[in-house]
């Protein structure tokens, strides 16, 4: 099941809040904590045709709560006479509150800043508190942090276990909660509408990682990164997982070093690991060996568990650089529209090494320049690229510019970019904001330069990204639905 949270804070507004989320949801949460006047817990929801669970967190458990102690039992025993289907209580609470009529007991343990201590000792407590239903709340920005929660909800016990990971991890514990039979997870009904920041929403659950069909047999892949580009990734691939019958979804990861890591997608049974630009070095130290481009640039976009190891992928540069060439002019695969021709890659991160090796393989002449210049002039060396100094970047003639940046700034120093950089006639590719488009790529158009379409590499690289996971080819729907957004 999944349960949205409600948080409302008029008592008029409420009904329709709980209204909105019965149509999306199997149970609702009513958290009571947030209205600024005495409810009539009965009146509000008498009229909602899905299960409901009432709930009243202090601020120490993530609630907004602000009157007395006193007050808050006296408003949680009047709820549970309006008679809702479950009840959140803490151990203190549940020990002065009586099972009252067919409400069921949520007891619940909240650690706002790290995870329980002594998860067995709670067990014992929520017995003597006539639990129902244990739930357990704590910090799950990385996956390390998820991972005793984790360790909790997927062991069977007497009493069942519901699980909130906080933070960035919390959406992977859901789908992982999902996956290990807890009897619901959580999420908001829409955005600014969260019962704790960071919480999914029931449309991202539905629309990206399609939730409802995930299972004790489904196959996560992990997904490494952030933003609009992670997002994406996901939401093609689950939809090309699903049109094609595979039960296999994409799990978010975020992880705080690699010292555990291997272990723990052993444990589950992760196969592979995406990884978007901003996240391609962070993975390579998962890898035991890769192909050139990866163990070159020392940037992934993908590694995959095989029977010798962990093998990291560089599918990007392919991508990007066909694209490239074809806006130039290819007309087979004998043509090399690069060969000899003055490429500036701008940025200084794994996209950009990757960018220039494939460059550097097609014969063009390639120069880097980054607002760290530092890196650029060490990757100059080792990769034996030309370097340009930032000084120099408007004087400097070149026929094709590829941006994995649209700034040049570094540490304190902020130093935009400048449209003049473009000149008619250049072939232009702006990978800053993949899969779409910053404001150099509208630039670029006009005034006059070849310019490739993000989105056109953007597809061309996630087809490769989903025939490497499974040997198929990604359907043209898949992509359609995830490009709408």
């Amino acid at each position: 099941m999944i349960c949205i949270s409600v948080t409302p804070e008029s008592r008029q507004l409420a009904k329709v809040d709980i209204y909105n989320a019965a149509n999306q949801c199997d149970l609702v949460e009513v958290c009571l904590d947030r209205l600024h006047k005495e409810p009539d817990v009965k009146d509000m929801i008498s009229g909602c045709k899905k299960p409901v669970l009432i709930s009243c967190r202090p601020p120490h458990e993530g609630g907004k709560f602000d009157g007395t102690e006193d007050e808050r039992l006296a408003l949680l025993r009047q709820a549970i006479i309006a008679g809702p289907d479950y009840v959140e209580l803490d151990p203190v609470s549940a020990m002065k509150i009586p099972r009252f009529g067919k409400t069921q007991r949520v007891v619940s343990f909240a650690s706002l800043t790290r995870p329980l201590n002594d998860v067995e000792e709670a067990f014992e407590e929520a017995t003597r508190c006539q639990a129902d239903i244990v739930k357990f709340t704590w910090p799950t920005q990385t996956l390390e942090a998820a991972w005793p929660l984790l360790a909790v909800a997927s062991q069977k016990r007497v009493l069942p276990v519901v699980g909130l990971g906080l933070g960035r991890s919390g959406l992977t514990f859901s789908l992982l909660g999902r996956k290990y039979g807890s009897p619901w997870i959580y999420a908001a009904l829409e955005k600014g509408m969260e019962a704790f920041p960071g919480q999914p929403t029931v449309g991202e659950l539905d629309d990206v990682y399609r939730w409802r069909s995930v299972d004790g047999k489904t196959r996560f892949i992990g997904v490494v990164g952030e933003g609009v580009m992670e997002h994406a990734i996901s939401k093609i691939l689950n939809a090309g997982f699903d049109i094609l019958g595979m039960n296999t979804r994409c799990l978010p990861l975020d992880f705080k070093s690699l010292d555990q890591l291997p272990k723990m997608l052993d444990i589950l049974k992760v196969p592979a690991m995406i990884a978007t630009p901003d996240a391609g070095r962070r993975v390579m130290g998962l890898a035991s060996k890769g192909d050139e481009v990866a163990q070159a640039a020392q940037h992934s976009d993908v590694v995959i568990k095989g029977t010798d190891g962990w093998q990291a992928h560089n599918l990007i540069w392919k991508s990007a650089v066909r694209a490239l060439e074809e806006k130039m002019g290819r007309k087979s695969a004998e043509d090399r529209p690069l060969d000899r021709r003055n490429t500036l890659i701008i940025g200084s991160n794994g996209l950009a090494i990757s960018l220039a090796q494939g460059a550097k393989r097609r014969d063009g002449l390639v120069s880097i320049c980054s607002g760290d210049e530092v890196e650029a002039q060490k990757i100059a060396r080792e990769c034996e690229l030309r370097y340009v100094p930032v000084a120099k970047l408007y004087e400097t003639l070149v026929d094709v510019i590829v941006l994995t940046t649209n700034t040049l700034d570094y540490a304190s120093k902020k130093t935009p970019l400048n449209p003049s950089l473009f000149r008619p006639g250049m072939t232009v590719m702006d990978l800053s904001r993949l899969p779409g488009e910053s404001e150099f790529t509208q630039e670029a158009r006009g005034r006059d330069c070849k310019v490739v379409d993000p989105a056109e590499v953007f597809v061309s690289y996630i087809g490769a990204l989903f025939k490497s996971l499974t040997g198929q080819d990604l359907p043209p729907t898949a992509i359609a639905e995830g490009l709408m957004d």
